[in-house]
């Protein structure tokens, strides 16, 4: 076997790099010529035409529930509580007797009272005797007038003493009523933090109890002022209460999340902002014949918001751009262009738009981050109706 030649040797690496550099140029040119021609094609988009529709939406707002009446019980004398003839929860009428604290110190008020009056009786009566002993000797000159206006003055001293004494038997006879405590409604009675044979008085802290009549619950929750703002041009009516008059009903969920069957209505609000929050309180009342609201539930007031017209589209068909909310609308050309919208509500994975877009305008359902403006596209027709069938408003 030869040596090769120096100078071979050297073409033959030349001829092999050349046609290496020559195999890449070629792959590299064809690969490009490919990804451009795949940038050139038209993509296919989904659109949907846009409708306008009636629609309701919902909100639900934190509330706080409390019986129509909610009367605590407080001593209005002191003394040892004797008996409790009522149980926790339990339901009572109205005059239905709850607690006797022991009445026997009020008794003995009442009877000495009594013998006060008897005695500013009996001065009274003596007292007149006298005036009437007197008045004939002072006609005939027999004592002075000023013996007689003496008497007449001790006459009217007794009769206030008298009247006095009368106040002591009212009062003493009030007292002794106060130890024996009646329901002042009927209702269901809450925690009694005392047990027989507890020192009450008026200068307790806690009530005896705490009477609910839950035959009709309020419920109270809160509007922010720009809130409340809204709501006053979304109702008709001249004044606030006459736009009250045409909220549509309420409905209460629960803390399980579960509806409470009886319908609400919104009856009234509070005269002003609570400039700590910021806010205005509302009171919306339900019947509750079977008694399953209780004082200190809480819940959530849920509020219609009805539209006659909406136009309505999904969210997907959106996208943000510094704080703005744009969809894309297809032109006659099938050309895209971004428009900003104006959201007037949501329902679920719907908006409901206010100004921005027409109904029976196109605008594209999906594949945003593929478009700009201008870009060419072939629409690919979704129906908006489907897409409510399967995902309702």
């Amino acid at each position: 076997m030869q040596p090769l030649n120096h100078s071979k040797l050297v073409s033959a690496i030349t001829n092999v790099f050349l046609h290496s550099l020559l195999l890449g140029l070629l792959y590299a040119c064809g690969g490009n010529s490919e990804q451009v021609g795949n940038q050139m094609e038209t993509p296919e988009i989904p659109v949907l035409e846009v409708k306008s529709m009636s629609a309701s939406t919902y909100r639900d707002i934190p509330a706080t529930l409390e019986g129509k009446v909610n009367v605590e019980l407080r001593p209005q004398v002191d003394g040892y509580l004797e008996k409790i003839y009522i149980d926790e929860g339990a339901f009572v009428t109205k005059g239905q007797p709850l607690f006797q604290i022991n009445d026997a110190p009020y008794q003995e008020q009442l009877h000495t009272a009594e013998a006060s009056l008897l005695a500013a009786k009996a001065s009274v009566t003596k007292a007149k005797l006298e005036v009437d002993r007197l008045s004939p000797l002072v006609q005939n000159k027999v004592v002075s007038e000023i013996q007689l206006q003496s008497a007449q003055a001790a006459y009217e001293a007794a009769k206030a003493n008298e009247a006095q004494a009368q106040a002591m038997v009212s009062s003493a006879r009030i007292n002794l009523s106060y130890t024996h405590i009646t329901a002042p409604v009927s209702g269901y009675v809450g925690r009694i933090p005392y047990k027989t044979g507890s020192l009450v008085g008026r200068s307790e802290s806690q009530p005896l109890t705490v009477l609910s009549d839950v035959n009709e619950m309020y419920a109270y929750f809160s509007m922010s002022e720009s809130e409340f703002l809204k709501f006053k041009e979304r109702f008709p009516g001249n004044t606030i209460q006459e736009k009250i008059t045409h909220l549509p009903p309420v409905q209460l969920v629960l803390s399980d999340n579960s509806l409470f069957p009886q319908p609400g209505k919104i009856e009234t609000l509070e005269g002003q902002f609570n400039k700590t929050m910021g806010s205005i309180s509302f009171r919306a009342v339900f019947s509750n014949p079977g008694g399953l609201l209780r004082s200190g539930n809480t819940g959530k007031v849920r509020m219609p918001n009805l539209y006659n017209t909406a136009m309505v589209i999904p969210q997907e068909a959106t996208f943000e751009l510094q704080d703005q909310v744009l969809v894309f609308t297809v032109t006659d050309s099938n050309k895209v262009v971004s428009r900003p919208v104006q959201i007037a509500d949501q329902s679920g994975n719907y908006y409901l738009v206010g100004n921005g877009i027409k109904a029976g305008e196109q605008i594209v359902f999906a594949g945003h981050n593929r478009l700009r403006d201008g870009a060419l596209i072939k629409p690919q027709r979704v129906s908006l109706d489907s897409l409510l069938q399967a995902n309702p408003l």
